[in-house]
């Protein structure tokens, strides 16, 4: 439970920073064939995720030689071949030593795909390929932007982990009886779940919520969601029930004469962090049978579910969630309907 220690918390007066995309500048590598001699150019360079062209290039190595360009592009989460030692899987084969042309770009994909690279990892690894040569091309290093065409598989999309509707309920259950103590932390803890179930924020629009940005007579909240965009998410009573003990009786003995605006507080008064709220709602879930290790957007996942399975359209449930494209919801319905098959299977007489 978050209340155990101390919480992590953000910088007072300031919301949550979101995830933002930032190139490393990369040392410069040897241009000469026995590496021995110093790459013509050597700098940082600013890559195209810090430009918007892809979210996924972190690390951009650019050295100059007398015939060319030698180049690296890499996902800062992406280990080379034995770098953990590993079987390899061809990621030995580099951005570097392929020719930067559409049919070497393939290739370097093919290969990876054939040592087993799976499909997100591929469509993750063609975006930094992408944002490096439009980035190449941009500053006159490349002739041609050959990774305009480069296509890579979709990414494979796993239906999410979802509570059953009464597993929710004993989620709820447990926070509330933790709750009836008073502690303001246990009090705090309780408003975290209730309003994650309630509303199906993200963790970070739930930590960037000031106290004015909810309107309890209403039983609103004004979130602001990815890229800045505002929407108006409603809440039950339970939650709002929640949030106003712990206004009242809770969040008073933890704020601070310089503490935030902030809905939600740490224990040191700042800002709660996302790494808290996953605390809290792993050890609120952990001890209702089967949710162990449920995370934060879990129950965000759950929010979705129940609202479909009890008719809600899918329109709403984008609107609610804050979802940019429909098709982001849409993996939801597959949930539900994945829930029928199994309750048909099970009791259907011609099920099988």
């Amino acid at each position: 439970m978050a209340g155990q220690g101390t919480d992590a918390e953000v910088g007072r007066g300031e919301r949550p920073a979101g995830r933002t995309a930032e190139s490393v500048g990369a040392v410069g590598r040897d241009a000469s064939a026995g590496h021995g001699g110093d790459a013509a150019l050597k700098g940082d360079v600013v890559g195209a995720a810090g430009r918007g062209d892809s979210t996924e290039v972190d690390r951009v190595a650019v050295d100059l030689d007398g015939d060319g360009v030698r180049r690296e592009a890499a996902a800062g989460r992406e280990s080379r071949a034995g770098g953990r030692g590993g079987a390899g899987v061809g990621l030995d084969v580099g951005l570097d030593e392929v020719e930067v042309e559409l049919p070497g770009l393939r290739a370097w994909l093919a290969a990876q795909r054939d040592a087993g690279v799976g499909r997100t990892t591929l469509a993750r690894r063609a975006a930094g390929a992408r944002g490096f040569t439009a980035w190449a091309h941009r500053e006159g290093y490349l002739g041609a932007d050959a990774g305009a065409r480069l296509v890579a598989p979709r990414r494979q999309r796993k239906l999410p982990s979802v509570l059953r509707q009464e597993q929710a309920s004993e989620v709820m259950q447990v926070s509330a009886a933790g709750a009836r103590e008073l502690d303001p932390v246990a009090l705090r803890d309780h408003a975290v779940v209730e309003l994650l179930y309630a509303t199906g924020v993200r963790v970070s629009e739930l930590c960037g919520l000031d106290v004015t940005d909810l309107d309890l007579g209403s039983r609103v909240a004004r979130v602001l969601g990815k890229g800045n965009r505002e929407r108006v998410v409603p809440f039950g009573a339970p939650a709002a029930s929640a949030v106003t003990t712990w206004l009242d009786q809770g969040r008073p003995s933890l704020v601070r004469a310089d503490s935030p605006p902030a809905l939600l507080l740490g224990t040191r008064g700042g800002r709660l962090h996302p790494t808290a709220v996953r605390r809290i709602v792993q050890g609120v879930t952990t001890a209702v049978p089967g949710t162990a290790g449920l995370s934060p957007h879990g129950l965000r996942h759950s929010a979705a579910t129940h609202l479909l399975e009890g008719g809600a359209d899918l329109r709403s449930v984008q609107e609610l969630l804050g979802h940019a494209t429909l098709s982001t919801t849409q993996l939801y319905t597959h949930v539900t309907v994945e829930r029928l098959k199994a309750i048909h299977d099970r009791t259907h007489p011609r099920s099988r």
